[in-house]
């Protein structure tokens, strides 16, 4: 009989926690997000309680630290640190297909991978921010069209390195100015896995054809429906098994033994974040300025789910959508809204150890989901909570593992 299908289960580490004033905690230093410790600490219990990996969200320019800090540390040598300390659990970096050069970004995170022994991998982003740019002395980003031709040839370029890596044979892609083999070893797990974030049409094509996870951003059971459709029928359209590409819906939480109690601690640290915190995270993805908004109403209907140029437009278009789809379908007001955006584009479980079972379970259930890309509140304890008291409940239903299946991360999904 075929294995039963069991659950994907990542940790987003959003530095030290979800929540924008997790590094105000009592058991945290503030500084905790540049602390080696910190990380070796959070990645040993996710290994703890067998999650697939660590998935590092990063972007190239510092923001303000008094709100949910994160991205002072490069990548791929955060990763590094954190593979001396673990055994089995997969480590995945954010990289730019934008701002990096593809023969260095190749090379960088195989060297990651042979260190690990086969469990890296590497997140592919497009980067749309003014701020990126200016860090790279470019004042003018490239278009969302541009972006993405430009992501599909740098991720090809990778691929192609990775596979012919220590055979000396050269990848040549005169458009990217590359003529360069690497000299290092093929991979233990035969290359790195790719995984992409977002769920753009044209982020949802590359995923369904070069991918072996897809990170998305659906804030409704029928959208994360649609996407895992869509991701699933891209991959069949180019002659992949759907199986081989992976649909790892993010979830916010914040657990604690009662409904009541976890409201609480999430309102607890709602106060602690910056006043205009969730304001000025949903003006960035709706495009539009919501204090100017009136707070009593709906979202107004000329906000789309799509802006009029979506080519021009700097934001996540996955998250806006989700976002507006989410506010029409439960008729939200604006305040109520800004009250339920918790997740930033992401649902939010705000609840018991059950509760947050019975929602992974259910939207696994009904082929949404190939498994969860997961953020606590606060690191590590939101993540010790999680592993103590949610992840018995899903083995108990049969719906995660009970030990790691394979050393490697693409052996693990291959699984």
């Amino acid at each position: 009989m075929p294995a039963a299908r069991r659950m994907i289960l990542g940790l987003n580490v959003l530095g030290v926690g979800q929540r924008p004033a997790a590094w105000q905690s009592e058991t945290l230093e503030p500084t905790a997000f540049i602390d080696r410790d910190h990380w070796v600490r959070v990645a040993r219990e996710a290994e703890r309680g067998l999650l697939d990996a660590l998935f590092l969200a990063d972007q190239p320019w510092l923001a303000d630290p008094s709100g949910r800090p994160a991205g002072a540390l490069e990548p791929t040598v955060l990763l590094a640190a954190v593979a001396a300390h673990t055994e089995q659990l997969g480590l995945v970096g954010t990289l730019s297909s934008t701002y990096n050069d593809p023969v260095e970004l190749a090379a960088r995170v195989l060297t990651l991978d042979h260190l690990s022994g086969g469990r890296a991998g590497w997140n592919v982003v497009t980067t749309a921010s003014p701020q990126v740019g200016a860090n790279f002395g470019i004042t003018d980003d490239l278009d969302r069209d541009a972006r993405y031709r430009r992501a599909h040839a740098v991720t090809d370029t990778v691929e192609r390195l990775w596979l012919g890596a220590g055979t000396g044979a050269p990848v040549v892609v005169p458009e990217l100015g590359v003529d360069a083999a690497l000299t290092l070893p093929r991979s233990p797990q035969g290359r790195p896995a790719i995984v992409r974030a977002g769920g753009s049409a044209e982020g949802r094509r590359l995923a369904g054809e070069r991918a072996d996870a897809v990170f998305t951003a659906e804030m409704t059971l029928d959208g994360a429906l649609e996407h895992y459709r869509v991701v699933k029928d891209h991959a069949a359209a180019v002659g992949r098994d759907p199986d081989a590409v992976k649909v790892l819906p993010g979830f916010a939480l914040v657990i604690a033994a009662t409904e009541r109690e976890a409201l609480e601690r999430y309102d607890h640290w709602e106060s602690l974040a910056p006043a205009d915190y969730t304001r000025d995270r949903l003006s960035g993805i709706l495009g539009v300025d919501v204090s100017a908004l009136d707070p009593d109403a709906q979202l107004p209907p000329e906000i789309g789910e799509l802006p009029d140029d979506p080519s021009a437009f700097e934001s996540s278009l996955s998250f806006r959508s989700t976002t507006v789809r989410f506010a029409r379908t439960h008729r939200l007001t604006v305040r109520q809204l800004l009250r339920a955006y918790g997740g930033y584009g992401h649902p939010i479980i705000i609840g018991t150890p059950e509760q947050v079972a019975d929602t992974l379970s259910s939207w696994f259930l009904a082929g949404a989901a190939d498994g969860f890309n997961l953020m606590p509140d606060v690191l590590p304890e939101g993540l010790t909570t999680l592993v103590d008291e949610v992840l018995p409940l899903l083995r108990a239903r049969g719906l995660f593992r009970d030990a790691y299946e394979a050393p490697t991360l693409r052996g693990r999904w291959a699984a």
